[in-house]
């Protein structure tokens, strides 16, 4: 099913009339299909807009759904709001991977900050790809991303798991704001639950092994994005397990040297590593930035070789070459003091 729809039995008479012990009572009964949106499920799409997966850009997401990308699902008991797009299909100008994605229409900068949450379960991620490649097999689902600048995203979360496994991984990414033009992107990441981005195979089908304190498809769980005067705080919750919080300046850069790169990031973007791609100190301050939120798939045929049956999202879809995430709650707001929340 598509779209959420459910059928009201509405009685409109009932006439009942004794004679001597019976009672005899005439009925008429008239039904009416109600299609629910997404916009009735998580109220905040006013404030959106999204792009699809089919190339579809859509500013009005009042009372709006496309069947196969965005839409409304009941799992037995409630709705949630469906974002799925296949490997291959159109694109933004700025990526190589599709998407649908809602795309906040109010920007802000840091200092201004402003917060989002959602409450999602990961329903499928890509079964092809290059196990060597750290974007294969995962989809972000929650972002900060600059319209400045190199337009980078100061903050993408992901989720990702590999074939043949029963748990995948949560993990955020922070891209380093380089200084200077032409200098390669440089994500540092950091682990909610399972491995982080740079974990690979040590071959295109040789995984790393299961992590143990991973999270399996179809599990639930809940991460908050505050931006507060120039500083991101992230809590990440997930039934019977610890919360899980990080700290994060967007306006003063732990990676202003070179002795401040990390092992990691030097080690995954050892290729496009030029020994000059340092952060401005001041990191994103004063950057114009926005929440992004829904299945940004990461698996495309040229970076991470995942298969796209030539685009024919038809075919993607039977054949797993897709992303598919469930979001049950969200909200979007301004930024708070986390020690008065």
């Amino acid at each position: 099913m598509k779209k959420a729809i459910f059928t009201i039995v509405t009685l409109l008479t009932i006439v009942a009339c004794k004679n001597n012990s019976k009672t005899t009572s005439d009925s008429a009964i008239q039904t009416e299909t109600i299609i629910k949106y997404p916009s009735d499920v998580i109220p905040f799409m006013d404030k959106w807009k999204i792009l699809l997966g089919d190339g579809t850009h859509k500013d009005s997401l009042v009372n709006y759904a496309k069947d196969d990308f965005f839409y409304v699902e009941n799992d037995g008991e409630i709705d949630w709001v469906v974002y799925k797009t296949p490997n291959s299909g159109i694109t933004s100008r700025t990526s190589s991977n599709t998407r649908t994605e809602l795309g906040e229409k109010t920007h802000w900068i840091p200092e201004t900050g402003g917060k989002l949450t959602g409450t999602l379960k990961v329903q499928h991620v890509s079964t092809t790809g290059d196990a060597t490649a750290a974007s294969s097999y995962s989809v972000v689902i929650g972002q900060i991303h600059s319209d400045e600048g190199h337009e980078n995203e100061p903050l993408k979360i992901y989720y990702k798991k590999f074939p043949g496994h029963t748990k995948g991984s949560v993990f955020w990414n922070y891209e380093i704001n380089t200084e200077g033009d032409n200098i390669g992107r440089f994500d540092y990441s950091t682990a909610v639950w399972g491995y982080d981005f740079s974990v690979v195979g040590s071959s295109s089908k040789d995984y790393p092994k299961e992590p143990e304190d991973g999270i399996a498809l179809g599990e639930e769980f809940s991460y908050e994005v505050n931006v507060y005067k120039g500083i991101m705080y992230l809590t990440f919750t997930r039934e019977n397990h610890k919360t899980v919080q990080f700290t994060k300046s967007l306006i003063n850069s732990e990676f202003a040297t070179r002795e401040d790169i990390p092992e990691q990031v030097l080690r995954v973007y050892a290729n496009r590593d030029k020994g000059d791609g340092v952060e401005r100190e001041i990191a994103y301050a004063g950057e114009i930035n926005y929440f992004k939120q829904g299945a940004y798939n990461q698996a495309n045929a040229k970076s991470t070789k995942s298969e796209t049956y030539g685009g024919d999202i038809a075919k993607q879809y039977v054949n797993g070459s897709y992303a598919e995430v469930w979001f049950k709650e969200a909200t979007l707001g301004s930024g708070v003091d986390p020690n008065k929340e």
